[in-house]
């Protein structure tokens, strides 16, 4: 579909994390119908996920073995599901960890895992599907960002660095897909409530995975650059940029 259509991409609906809570009500809404691969570690143990999906009148669900931090394996996954399933229509990036903070701190090599997997691995999976979805000449992507790369917080910086570093490279990905077909996606949440942030007290202008799936639904089909969740934040954003550091680096989590 051309830029501006009102219509989300025909074709296979890829879910590159097959267990996350968001990602799944998101491929929930584009399912029937259509075909969704899921993608994700152990693989095999996704029958509730698929009995989900079928239950939501997906035309079909498939299962393949995705390891993110396995950056020689995302080119090949990629191929095989255009060669086995044909052309991708929406492809949902939902892999991530938040990681430990105090850890991260100590242990370097905690750091840059946290690092790999929400920023160089995003980086490595969508330069491959950019040039895919190029050749083919439409397509959307969607990405993940967070509140917490808007600006760094002293509270989450390991996470929160690899966020405004997915933000930006999403932003410029955004521009240099511009004119080919190919529609992008980012999506910037507040604290959601789910598995991820479990045992952690809810931020004020929280949501849930239903809420963020609903955006990223009605983003998809408006073809807009970004899809803010909960919409307040966008005043937040904007404010957040002002707060003096002597208080900013006091900022909770």
């Amino acid at each position: 579909m051309a830029f501006g259509s009102r219509d989300v991409d025909q074709g296979v609906v890829l879910l590159l994390g097959g267990r996350s809570e968001i990602g799944l009500e998101v491929a929930r809404r584009l399912s029937p119908g259509r075909v969704v691969i899921l993608a994700a570690r152990r693989s095999d143990q996704l029958q509730e996920q698929v009995r989900e999906l079928v239950t939501s009148e997906a035309k079909a669900v498939h299962c393949m073995e995705f390891d993110a931090d396995d950056l020689s394996s995302h080119q090949p996954l990629l191929e095989k599901v255009i060669v086995e399933h044909g052309r991708i229509g929406v492809a949902v990036l939902a892999f991530g960890v938040l990681g430990d903070q105090a850890r991260a701190e100590q242990d370097p090599a905690h750091a840059v895992a946290v690092v790999h997997t929400d920023f160089v691995a995003q980086v490595n999976v969508l330069t491959s599907l950019a040039n895919l979805l190029r050749e083919q000449g439409d397509g959307q992507i969607v990405v993940f960002s967070s509140i917490a790369g808007i600006r760094v917080r002293r509270a989450n910086y390991v996470y929160g660095s690899a966020k405004a570093g997915l933000d930006g490279f999403a932003r410029g990905l955004q521009d240099a897909l511009y004119g080919s077909g190919v529609h992008l996606l980012l999506v910037q949440s507040g604290f959601v409530i789910g598995r991820m942030t479990a045992g952690m007290e809810p931020a004020p202008l929280s949501s849930t995975p239903d809420q963020v799936a609903d955006a990223v639904v009605a983003g998809l089909y408006r073809r807009a650059r970004t899809a803010v969740v909960p919409r307040a934040l966008r005043l937040v954003f904007l404010t957040m940029h002002l707060v003096p550091p002597s208080l900013w680096r006091r900022a909770p989590r």
